[in-house]
């Protein structure tokens, strides 16, 4: 495989793999899913790198921004769309970082995960089930 004239995935190919995740979910994930907006960026802004007590932004892959449906009422009014964020410089980094992964992989992991979050699974339900350290 050459690697001439390739260069790293751009933001909107990060959203295309991610997209293509959603699109592989079984139900009822995929209904659970489709309530949730999916953003990419470069790495976390600041006040969220604060918010959670981490220096380095290529620490944080993604992250679930909203009210996971375990805690929603009918009755609540949705201040901010549910939002999962990926975050690209971290993703890559983490993928470099292992080359043992495929980049695709990596990323359903890491939308995959931030989901749960939206589905009220804790970090402690979802290392039940998706063992990817190991």
């Amino acid at each position: 495989m050459s690697w001439e004239g390739r260069f790293a995935p751009s933001l909107d190919e990060v959203l295309a793999l991610a997209e293509a995740a959603v699109a592989a979910l079984p139900e009822p994930f995929a209904t659970a899913a489709r309530g949730v907006a999916v953003q990419v960026e470069e790495i976390a802004p600041d006040d969220i790198l604060d918010e959670l007590g981490i220096d380095d932004p290529l620490e944080l892959t993604g992250l679930y921004d909203g009210v996971p449906l375990t805690q929603k009422s009918l009755m609540d009014v949705a201040q901010q769309p549910d939002m999962i964020w990926l975050f690209r410089a971290a993703i890559l980094d983490e993928w470099c970082a292992r080359g043992d992964v495929a980049l695709d992989a990596l990323v359903t992991h890491v939308y995959v995960h931030e989901l749960a979050h939206h589905l009220g699974w804790s970090d402690e339900d979802i290392a039940t089930i998706d063992r990817w350290w190991e």
